[in-house]
C-alpha cells in the first residue's frame, strides 16, 4: 500500500506543481498476491481535480520473472487515492495547472 501512495504522490506533486498530502484512500482491491522477484509496475491516472484536491486511480501490474524468462503481465491491484495540495505551512492551497 505504501508503494501505491508513493506512486500516486509523485503524480499528484507533478500535477499540483508543489507539495501534497494524502487525505484518503477511496478504494483499494487486492486481486492477486505478488511473488518475491516479480517486477512491479504502478500506473496512475488523475480522474478528478478540484480547487485544492485531486483523485488518482492507480493500477498495479506484475511481470513475473520465471526461471526460463518473463511471463505475461497481469493486474494485481487497483486503488483510488485522494491528495490535497498544501503550502509551506501545511494549509490547503489552490491547484495551479501548468500550461
Amino acid at each position: 500500500m505504501s508503494q501505491l501512495d508513493l506512486a500516486g504522490g509523485i503524480l499528484a506533486k507533478e500535477i499540483s506543481n508543489g507539495k501534497i498530502v494524502t487525505i484518503s484512500v477511496s478504494s483499494i482491491e487486492f486481486k492477486q498476491p505478488v511473488s518475491v522477484g516479480d517486477v512491479v509496475c504502478i500506473y496512475g491516472d488523475c480522474t478528478k481535480i478540484g480547487r485544492t484536491s485531486m483523485s488518482i486511480d492507480l493500477e498495479v501490474w506484475v511481470k513475473p520473472v520465471l526461471d526460463h524468462g518473463i511471463g505475461d503481465r497481469y493486474k494485481v491491484c487497483g486503488a483510488t487515492f485522494n491528495y490535497v495540495a498544501v503550502d509551506e505551512g501545511g494549509k490547503p492551497r489552490p491547484i495551479k495547472l501548468s500550461d
